[in-house]
């Protein structure tokens, strides 16, 4: 190898590829010389070869592995009874201070049976209570959409509507509580016209309508001494009705009066709110209204007065409001955003 790199030095000499003289190629070449033939350089030390397969068996025998020495024992505390639960009861941490906030959830299933069930027991394992649930089927034949109000703090609702998505038949969970949209809720409630004098009677079923009829009644048979021992019953409690007739303390005119009196106030409130009278019997009115559940909630305070004999709520239905696409931004939209930085939990924020 020495002699092909003096033999290539020598040959670009001859042709004028350098300008080195002689004598300095000499001393270079006897440098390499010396270097590449001192036996003792630990740079180009040969290695030790072995034909043996079994060296690195006899190497771990020869010199064994010297265990690590035994780490110290810490002997814990004995503690008492008490002294442990004071310790648990330090070292447990507070519980969030995040509020119960009303959250909206809107899920697309599957439409098939045992979905709703499966939904309804996730949310009742973690213990929330449904306020709302209205399940109805969509434009798509296979696909249902669930409408889920219920109260909790964020991180747990959150946590929950993971869950949910995990579910084979759920395609996705939609949380509709910071969304713009459109909720709607329907009523239905039976109020009576007669006046407060005679709800309780038809709630307790012993109004002039309902109580026994007590004509061709044989003397001294159970139901004469049962309808007899109703009257008494309702004479004492409600002075409005008498005993021997079973009828109120009025006139028929003043009776008409009063229902017609009690009918058009409760006319007047169903149209304020946006509802109209499906059905009106002699003592008692149905309203069907439509709205927000607030505007459902104040509507029953309203006519509560009357008397509500039975009222059915369908539940809360939701659907986020299309964006209008516009250059131009209105006070609406600042408003807007102005509500969205004040609804950012600052316990969301890392410590410091």
């Amino acid at each position: 190898m020495l002699s092909q790199q003096l033999i290539a030095a020598l040959s670009r000499c001859n042709n004028g590829q350098t300008s080195m003289s002689f004598s300095l190629l000499r001393r270079r070449a006897a440098q390499a010389t010396r270097l590449y033939s001192t036996p003792s350089s630990p740079a180009f030390k040969q290695p030790h070869t072995t034909e043996s397969s079994t060296s690195a068996a006899e190497y771990k025998l020869a010199h064994p592995k010297r265990r690590p020495p035994p780490l110290p024992s810490i002997d814990p505390p004995q503690w008492s009874a008490q002294e442990a639960v004071n310790n648990i009861v330090y070292n447990t941490p507070p519980p969030s201070l995040q509020p119960f906030t009303r959250h909206t959830l809107n899920c697309l299933v599957q439409n098939e049976p045992g979905v709703l069930s499966r939904v309804s027991g996730i949310l009742a394992a973690r213990g929330f209570n449904i306020d709302s649930l209205v399940v109805c089927a969509t434009e798509i034949e296979d696909l249902s959409r669930m409408c889920i109000v219920l109260r909790g703090q964020d991180g747990v609702i959150e946590q929950a509507r993971r869950q949910l998505e995990d579910l084979v038949p759920v395609w996705a969970v939609l949380d509709y509580t910071r969304t713009k949209t459109i909720e709607r809720e329907l009523l239905l409630a039976k109020i009576s016209i007669l006046g407060p004098e005679y709800f309780e009677n038809q709630l307790a079923n012993k109004g002039p309508d309902i109580l026994p009829a007590t004509e061709g009644v044989e003397e001294g048979s159970p139901a004469k001494q049962h309808a007899d021992n109703t009257l008494r019953a309702a004479g004492s409690i409600h002075p409005n009705v008498d005993v021997d007739t079973a009828a109120p303390h009025l006139s028929p005119s003043e009776a008409l009066r009063q229902k017609h009196t009690h009918l058009s106030g409760i006319r007047l409130l169903a149209e304020q709110f946006g509802g109209k009278m499906v059905d009106i019997s002699n003592d008692s009115v149905i309203v069907e209204m439509t709205g927000k559940t607030t505007r459902v909630d104040a509507f029953l305070k309203l006519v509560r007065p009357y008397g509500i004999l039975e009222a059915a709520r369908s539940g809360s239905m939701v659907m986020p409001r299309a964006p209008i696409a516009s250059p131009w931004s209105g006070m609406a939209d600042e408003d807007a955003a102005a509500d969205e930085v004040e609804a950012f939990d600052a316990s969301l924020l890392p410590p410091g």
